[in-house]
């Protein structure tokens, strides 16, 4: 079967490991990765590269002609804290990249679309904990405006034009590979880090934040395994619920202290602190595991123990 796949946002934090995945997979020739910026060297010298603006429609019209490309994963996004400090152009690339995807789909010249919502969906007037596929969505944050908007076009131009595009909330993604890149939940990661050259943390969230979180394999699993169903058993066409473990940084502190005893954590919540309150504590993805056979493999205990092995080696 034909397949050419191009990823936009690939030097990311999701989008470089899912790059890596899928040459794995289909081959380096059949990945194009890009970003508006170079990657590092290796992962610029792994497979084809090409520098683009998500914003830029002819650019990236191009690049899918010129490529002959099937398949799209646009990863290009500005995160949550980010996007507080600049949040019209956090609403223009999130907002725009997506049209340019979507209406390159409702010309035929791309197949099938994947593009990543988040739990930022979710406000303060959503259950907390379990929320549902379907709930009261009431965003209070730019990404999560943006998010909740791009779903709302995503099944709208399925229904519309017929264009195959499918969708995950993201919760919080934890990985070892690439450094935070600006999101509220990015105190999962770096606490890691602290833990390994400093033995302590100062935490931005407080003990309590209990937050969905996720370690990135498998996130990346989720995300290609959307892309691979049939298409017959995908029932959501905004964005699906997904789910793997929750808890807050007492908990991953003390995940942490079963391999560094003397790790100690403490607590300045800033301005992030009013974004995490707003989001669910746990999700409900029985929806993604009915439809596409969606399970996540990784606990807390199981990630601490990798994460601080592998960057532990990378030190």
């Amino acid at each position: 079967m034909k397949k050419r796949i191009l990823i936009i946002g690939a030097s990311g934090q999701i989008g470089t490991e899912l790059t890596t995945f899928l040459r794995k997979k289909y081959g380096n020739h059949k990945v194009i990765a890009s970003d508006i910026k170079e990657g590092d060297e290796a992962f610029m010298k792994a497979g084809p590269f090409e520098i683009l603006d998500a914003m830029d429609y002819d650019a990236v019209q191009d690049v899918v002609i010129r490529h002959e490309i099937t398949d799209v994963y646009l990863m290009a996004a500005m995160l949550s804290a980010t996007a507080e400090k600049f949040p019209m152009k956090a609403w223009e690339l999130n907002m725009n990249s997506l049209f340019n995807i979507l209406n390159l789909a409702r010309d035929k010249k791309i197949e099938k679309i994947f593009w990543p919502s988040s739990i930022a969906v979710f406000g303060l007037t959503t259950p907390k904990s379990d929320t549902p596929q379907r709930t009261v969505m009431e965003p209070s944050t730019v990404y999560g405006i943006s998010k909740q908007t791009g779903e709302r076009w995503c099944e709208y131009y399925h229904k519309r034009y017929g264009v195959d595009v499918r969708s995950i909330r993201y919760p919080g993604l934890i990985s070892y590979k690439t450094l935070p890149g600006g999101g509220t939940t990015d105190y999962a990661i770096d606490i890691y880090y602290k833990a390994l050259k400093h033995k302590k943390y100062i935490c931005f969230l407080n003990a309590e934040t209990t937050l969905p979180m996720m370690f990135m394999d498998d996130a990346i699993n989720a995300t290609v395994g959307l892309m691979e169903a049939e298409d017959r058993d995908i029932k959501i066409r905004s964005s699906y619920n997904l789910a793997a473990m929750s808890f807050n940084p007492e908990e991953i502190a003390a995940s942490i202290r079963t391999h560094i005893p003397d790790f100690k954590i403490t607590y300045e919540p800033d301005f992030r602190q009013a974004i995490a309150d707003s989001w669910p504590q746990s999700i409900d993805d029985t929806q993604a595991r009915k439809d596409w056979g969606w399970e996540h493999k990784v606990s807390l205990d199981e990630m601490t123990q990798i994460m601080l092995e592998n960057l532990k080696e990378s030190n």
